[in-house]
């Protein structure tokens, strides 16, 4: 997971790089520029709120499914657990 992050902030940093690079060496006048250097950040800010919201999500996901898997098993967890208990005492009687 972190490597498709890496991935993916790599590729939109070298869209900013390589959009800014287009904007700023176009033949368009200074005012035309502005505007687009302006409607490139604004669709920048949409992207990057959009993969925030996108790795949000998934991350409750994740964290939810860990819930559920852990709820799914307590039994089997307070199980072992109280075995783990068990033996400690026994080991502690024994001294």
């Amino acid at each position: 997971m972190n490597n498709n992050n890496n991935s993916l902030l790599a590729f939109a940093l070298g869209a900013l790089i390589g959009a800014a690079a287009g904007i700023l060496y176009a033949p368009k006048s200074g005012k035309e520029t502005r505007s687009d250097l302006k409607r490139f950040s604004e669709d920048f800010s949409d992207t990057v709120a959009d993969l925030g919201g996108d790795l949000k999500e998934k991350g409750r996901r994740i964290y939810n499914d860990g819930v559920d898997k852990v709820l799914e098993h307590k039994d089997k967890i307070t199980e072992v657990f109280e075995e783990g208990k068990r033996a400690f005492k026994k080991y502690q009687d024994e001294d």
